[in-house]
């Protein structure tokens, strides 16, 4: 619900945002340049009789004073019949240059306050002020619960390349956005006059004036006593007008003076209303608080970012969501499919279970898991496919699972089997479906199979659950689930370095580059991409389908596009389709491949220290890392092979980085040597160093066999317990990223 709430009003507030946001950051500026331009003299220099009285010097035909909210004195006179308005000097009285107002400022002024449509403009513009209160505080909670709470709310970002720019532009704007739509809306509703603006200060005309002949207006008492920081207008008696009145206007209120006593004949203060009024509005304008006006102007310029990459989000979670055919009513399928989901690619798994169950006879109703129903006639089992959102919550299509849950008092003749799906990188992993399951348990619900997860969507865990479920179900089961894949692109390899076939061990360091005689690549392409790569930097993934699969395999990056090829590890497995096409692939041949940007497996930005560890091919995007460490930051490498003389990956490459400093200390440890060492052996030698690196707010990255990363967060474990952490706090604070298999 809170996300279809902050999507809704994103995409029909879009435009009309991007105008109003975009027409108030250039308002913005004229506060702050009007402010560079002006003379403001500290409060209890001047007083409004001293700039009068020089003014009377410069301008004997002085008519009336205004004061700028920013600041600017300007003076409006008559001068041989001839009408003037200057801006002056408060501390000489003399003219700055004539006062210009920019036709531009007016025309983006309308534009923002009524989009040049008078009343339905100025109707539409406070209807999309209060949308964006909604997108604001929708935003904020959505982005806690990302986050994993709000104490985590300032963590790394991970997700796409639209989703990272939302979130990091959003967390930077959005007091700024709220505190401008608060206001607008605000001001909108005064237009209306849904909400009162106050009463600003008209005091009666006085009836009496004293005799006599005018005083001179710098001996006027009233006049003396007005600090020149208050006030906002003074207006001058017609000359040779025995009863005429200075009008007074300041921050307090207003009033009129007697041009003979300079006393006040009457006085009468702005009400509080008003005085709200104007303080929102200064709030909103900046015209007087530049900085803020700036700081507002700034946030504004976020939201054509938001808006665009907000519409990417949505427009991929819409599209991504596949059509379920041969849809069995709930009441009469033989299986369920409950799916929970936040941004669709759940949905895709489930279709392929819909589909394979169908094509074994049997009837299927899939819906959401917001829609369980209380009772399944005719069903004989109940599946569940969800992810998890933020810190162990449930996803968007099963928010109200639980409740729904709850209120179910009998047990249904039916067996449950639960898959989770999520990455491993995040503490809570897969921490819905478990509370799922166990409120199944609790309940007392019959189990098909026992709770199973899926890390990062792969086809060949969820092919392997399938092969399982078949089996429990005495049917022949194939879930071969292909994602939507991009566009691939054909690269060559051009080398190769092999490794390990002495210790059983066969692995290779494989290099590819574009083909360059390609006839088919486009003018773009040959514009903006010279080496003819996609964009990727070292840890994200490139997904490679081999000759006769339709399925990809995804390998870790050990290079950057920048580095004008493409570089992964690969060991060869027996039975391997993948593996065994690239590790015999001789020099000349081609791949099909495509990118996956991994954002949540890279170094994070700074000078802290980085620890990383890996086992066998687990090494490349690490050397990567290092490769590309030129800023020298404190970099540990842990790593284990087999043996020095036969599988010592990069090794060339890592002594060199050691001598030029990219690479702090090399801890390499080998199971088939006397030593029979394994990289948590070298981390738990040096218990002490890493106690004193994690105190430096270092960072720890792992990639490798699932069975090495489960080892190295025992050793971590044992090392952080006396400082008070683990590995799952490191991982709540963005500190330990995994890349495993």
């Amino acid at each position: 619900m809170l996300r279809q709430l902050h999507s809704l009003p994103g995409l029909i507030a879009a435009l009309f945002a991007i105008v109003l946001t975009v027409t108030g950051a250039i308002l913005s500026l004229d506060p702050a340049l009007e402010r560079v331009s002006t003379v403001l003299p500290a409060s209890g220099q001047i007083s409004v009789a001293d700039l009068a009285g020089k003014l009377a010097v410069s301008y004997p035909g002085a008519e009336q004073i205004v004061r700028s909210p920013s600041g600017t004195l300007i003076v409006y006179f008559t001068e041989h019949d001839q009408v003037g308005i200057d801006r002056v000097d408060p501390r000489t009285g003399q003219a700055i240059g004539p006062y210009q107002p920019s036709a531009f400022s007016r025309w983006v002024k309308n534009l923002h306050r009524s989009l040049l449509l008078d009343t339905l403009g100025r109707a539409v513009a406070g209807i999309t002020a209060l949308l964006m209160i909604v997108l604001t505080i929708s935003g904020a909670m959505l982005l806690a619960a990302r986050m994993g709470g709000w104490r985590h709310i300032l963590q790394p970002v991970r997700g796409s390349l639209s989703q990272r720019l939302h979130i990091k532009f959003a967390r930077v704007a959005i007091t700024g956005l709220l505190l401008s739509a608060l206001t607008g809306a605000y001001l909108s509703a005064t237009t209306f006059e849904l909400i009162s603006e106050g009463l600003e200060a008209e005091p009666e005309l006085p009836f009496d004036v004293a005799e006599g002949i005018p005083a001179a207006i710098h001996t006027l008492s009233v006049l003396n006593a007005t600090d020149l920081n208050d006030l906002r207008e003074l207006v001058y008696p017609y000359p040779g007008d025995p009863a005429g009145l200075y009008s007074l206007t300041t921050d307090q209120g207003a009033g009129y003076i007697d041009q003979v006593s300079g006393e006040w004949l009457s006085y009468q203060a702005h009400d509080a209303t008003h005085a709200v009024y104007e303080f929102i509005y200064m709030l909103h304008t900046g015209e007087g608080l530049w900085w803020l006006g700036l700081i507002l102007g700034l946030s504004a310029l976020a939201v054509p970012v938001m808006a665009v990459t907000g519409s990417i989000i949505w427009w991929k979670r819409y599209s991504s969501k596949p059509k379920i055919t041969a849809n069995s009513s709930a009441h009469s399928a033989d299986s369920v499919i409950l799916v929970g989901s936040e941004s669709n690619t759940t949905w895709g798994f489930a279709q392929t279970l819909h589909n394979s169950l169908v094509q074994a006879g049997q009837r299927v109703h899939t819906a959401p898991m917001n829609q369980l129903a209380s009772n399944y006639r005719s069903a004989k089992q109940l599946f569940i496919l969800t992810a998890t959102y933020g810190d162990g919550d449930a996803p968007a299509s099963a928010s109200q699972f639980m409740q729904r849950l709850d209120k179910i008092s009998t047990k249904p003749e039916l067996a449950t089997a639960i898959l989770g799906f999520g990455d491993r990188q995040y503490p809570q992993f897969c921490g819905f479906a478990q509370a799922v399951e166990a409120a199944f348990t609790d309940k007392g619900w019959a189990q098909l199979l026992p709770l199973d997860t899926i890390n990062r969507q792969s086809p060949q865990e969820f092919s392997r659950w399938g092969n399982a479920l078949g089996k429990a179900l005495g049917i022949e089961l194939t879930l071969l689930h292909i994602p939507v894949q991009p566009q691939t692109t054909t690269l060559e390899l051009v080398d190769r370095a092999d490794y390990g076939v002495a210790v059983q061990a066969p692995t290779a360091v494989l290099r590819f580059k574009a083909l360059t005689n390609n006839g088919n690549t486009s003018l773009l392409k040959r514009v903006f991409k010279s080496n003819g790569l996609p964009y990727f930097e070292a840890g994200d993934l490139v997904g490679i389908v081999p000759p006769g699969s339709q399925v990809p395999r995804f390998y870790s990056l050990a290079s950057a596009s920048k580095d004008n090829s493409l570089e992964i590890c690969v060991r060869q497995h027996r039975g391997g389709i993948c593996s065994n096409f690239l590790y015999t692939l001789a020099i000349g041949g081609t791949i099909e491949a495509f990118i996956q940007l991994n954002p949540n497996f890279r170094p994070a930005a700074g000078k802290a220290p980085v620890v990383l560890i890996g086992a066998g091919t687990g090494i490349g995007p690490l050397v990567g890392f290092i490769r590309h460490n030129t800023a020298h930051r404190p970099m540990y490498l842990y790593w284990g092979g087999r043996s020095p003389e036969s599988d010592f990956l990069y090794e060339p490459e890592l002594k060199s980085y050691l001598k030029d400093q990219r690479l702090s200390e090399l801890n390499a440890a080998f199971s088939r040597t006397s030593e029979r060492a394994y990289v948590q052996d070298k981390i738990a030698l040096d218990a002490e160093k890493l106690r004193q690196l994690i105190e430096s707010d270092a960072q720890f990255l792992v990639c490798g066999g699932r069975e090495m990363a489960n080892s190295v967060v025992a050793a971590l474990n044992a090392i952080a317990a006396p400082l008070g952490v683990d590995v799952t706090t490191l991982k709540a604070q963005g500190r330990y990223l995994e890349d495993v298999y």
